[in-house]
């Protein structure tokens, strides 16, 4: 049996430390803006559904109560204009993480398999290709957005990743491009798997999603959207996601994971359905991020950065035009703590990503030290 470190790359974040205890040594403390964990209280109504349901003695099924499916199928209809969806086209995953590490593995791929993923993406897309022994295959997302014929070799692949908006730019795809990627990969028989954990979160751009009947003709063949609670209701302590699309692949992953366990909490169901219902402190939650956003790009840009896309998602991609790692050196003087950009692949060298996801005394701190 082949030891971890032959399957897996290194652990990213571990790299990070020095400069992390660099910046904790700032006189003001640290200002962490390398990982875009939640910090804002999770909403009440959510925290009382979770409380009500807390007597729960029994095994939660796989597939969830018949009222969270109404929940994930009336949202995904109200956000992402799908249409006609049913219960078989929704399924509960204990977070999207698990999901996106697991998922070739659940698919059945192997060795021969292709798993094609953006060069500049999420790690964990890399790690669920290797864990299942399968071939990862990194592509340049513009020119795959433009022409996908052009962008990627179709041979051997059997899952396509999509990440809109992108973890870490914010890159948005439009109508258009998505249109004429689900096309594609029709045509050549691969699996979409869109991430669209932060739909709710466009800044410049209005997100558009996979299930949108103007994208896909009002078919879901072929198409999977994940979708994630985490930021945009503070549930990431919950570990609550969802995906929505092909019945027939999510009847297939809903059979394996019942073998497997993949079970939500019941109590996390109940605060789901809570979460999905209320549209108010989503509205609330992606005000604070905003005027966070607004503050550190100013900031940011007087300071010297250039910023690229970054028009929707929790993060500002960010270069000064040197070694992403000097510029991990540099804000790390200065007390701030952001994520390089080659953690999310080789084309990310001269960028850094910095989360809203601080406190608004933080934000304010980092503010003013790079005034």
């Amino acid at each position: 049996m082949s030891a971890v470190s032959d399957r897996l790359p290194t652990f990213p974040w571990d790299k990070l430390e020095p400069y992390k205890k660099t910046a904790a040594a700032h006189p003001g403390g640290i200002v962490d803006l390398s990982v875009g964990t939640p910090v804002d209280p999770v909403p009440d109504l959510i925290q009382k559904a979770l409380a009500a349901a807390a007597d729960s003695p029994g095994y939660p099924t796989v597939w969830g109560t018949p009222e969270l499916r109404d929940a994930l199928v009336s949202w995904s209809e109200r956000r992402l204009g799908a249409r006609d969806l049913t219960h078989r086209n929704v399924l509960p995953v204990v977070g999207s993480k698990e999901l996106v590490a697991w998922l070739p593995t659940q698919l059945g791929l192997g060795p021969g398999d292709k798993v094609a993923y953006p060069q500049l993406a999420y790690p964990t897309y890399e790690v669920g290709a290797r864990l299942a022994r399968a071939e990862g295959v990194a592509y340049d997302a513009e020119v795959f957005a433009a022409a996908p014929a052009a962008g990627l070799d179709p041979e051997g692949v059997r899952l396509l990743w999509l990440n809109s908006p992108s973890n870490p730019t914010g890159r948005v795809l439009t109508r258009a491009e998505l249109t004429r990627i689900v096309a594609w990969a029709r045509e050549h028989g691969i699996l979409v798997f869109s991430d669209e954990c932060y739909v709710e979160l466009g800044w410049e751009a209005d997100p558009v999603s996979a299930l949108h009947p103007e994208v896909n003709g009002g078919s879901y063949e072929g198409i999977v959207t994940v979708h994630s609670l985490s930021k945009r209701s503070n549930l990431a302590g919950y570990r609550a996601a969802f995906l929505a699309g092909d019945a027939a692949v999510l009847g297939e992953l809903l059979e394996i994971r019942k073998h497997g366990g993949m079970m939500t909490s019941a109590p996390t169901q109940a605060a789901v359905v809570a979460a999905l219902g209320d549209d108010q402190h989503v509205q609330e939650q992606r005000a604070r991020y905003a005027a966070r956003r607004t503050r550190l790009r100013a900031a940011l840009e007087a300071h010297g950065f250039r910023i690229e896309h970054s028009e929707a998602s929790l993060y500002l991609w960010a270069s000064r035009g040197e070694s992403c790692w000097d510029t991990v050196a540099h804000l790390a003087g200065l007390g701030i703590l952001v994520a390089p950009g080659d953690f999310y692949g080789p084309a990310g060298g001269e960028f850094v990503r910095v989360a809203l996801t601080a406190t608004d005394e933080r934000v304010d701190a980092a503010v003013a030290r790079l005034a």
